[in-house]
């Protein structure tokens, strides 16, 4: 506000370059305002609402640690705490099937949207992808009240956590720009994706010890990177030790490599979205 020479107050003139965001920051807000429009409806109309990010990892570890428990103590009796080996796991895993899925058609879905407002395309994979780390923090709580029922202490290493979580997060990204790029032009990859998931999970030691397979499939392992990102936080939490140099190093390859892979295909077929959405 102003005053002109009569002593009357007017309102202060707005430069055109000050009515907008800066790119960098419409960017951000507009990430903010879809995950929080997520949230919203992820729990509309529902009785238990966070409750259940809570509740379904715990169910998921009960029926399975009931399962296979008798079958994993007769092959790995080095898992110190099977349940928190599983729920360590799934939550893990769950935490990458939910961020690929929901980013593979992000796209496809913000089809009314890009089609009114110009806004960078990578925001939509992006922001699924932080709406399912939102959703993981709160399977924490889980993860935290199955250590407190088994009296299972943190140790210092429990510090590294949030680092895997980022690696995990970038892969995730990388993963679904990837995947959201080629669902537009091929509508197969949201059917196959599916498989892929399921026998990607069966590949991967969430219920299993990797002790119980084959030499050559162990060492096959180190290029799994889902087995990756899960033995790192499980070393941080049941196994109360550092990751290692070569589980970072694996982690941080498969994510930067997935990202710029997912970065650069995105980039190369975004201009033609328009077309096929």
């Amino acid at each position: 506000m102003s005053q002109n020479a009569s002593g009357e107050t007017t309102p202060k003139t707005i430069s055109k370059s000050d009515a907008w965001y800066p790119t960098s920051q419409r960017d951000l807000y507009v990430v903010r305002q879809l995950v929080t429009k997520d949230f919203k409806l992820k729990y509309r109309r529902s009785i238990l609402g966070i409750a259940w990010s809570v509740l379904n990892p715990l169910l998921m570890m009960c029926v399975q640690a009931v399962v296979f428990t008798k079958l994993m103590s007769r092959h790995d009796s080095s898992i110190p705490n099977f349940p928190i080996y599983l729920i360590l796991g799934n939550t893990a895993w769950h935490l990458m099937s939910d961020a690929t899925n929901a980013g593979m058609q992000s796209i496809i879905h913000a089809q009314s949207l890009l089609k009114k407002v110009r806004i960078n395309r990578w925001v939509f994979p992006v922001q699924k992808v932080l709406f399912a780390v939102v959703n993981y923090t709160f399977s924490l709580v889980a993860v935290a009240l199955v250590m407190t029922v088994f009296r299972w202490t943190l140790s210092p290493w429990a510090l590294m956590v949030p680092l895997g979580v980022l690696y995990l997060t970038v892969f995730c990204i990388g993963l679904s720009l990837l995947l959201s790029a080629l669902a537009v032009f091929f509508r197969d990859v949201i059917h196959l994706w599916g498989v892929v998931l399921t026998a990607w999970m069966y590949l991967t030691p969430l219920f299993y010890s990797v002790t119980i397979l084959p030499d050559w499939m162990q060492s096959a392992m180190r290029f799994n990177p889902m087995y990756l990102y899960i033995t790192f936080i499980r070393r941080c939490l049941l196994w109360k030790m550092s990751p290692g140099p070569l589980i970072h190093v694996g982690c941080v390859g498969c994510a930067l490599l997935m990202l710029a892979i997912g970065y650069t295909v995105f980039r190369k077929l975004e201009d033609r979205f328009i077309l096929f959405i």
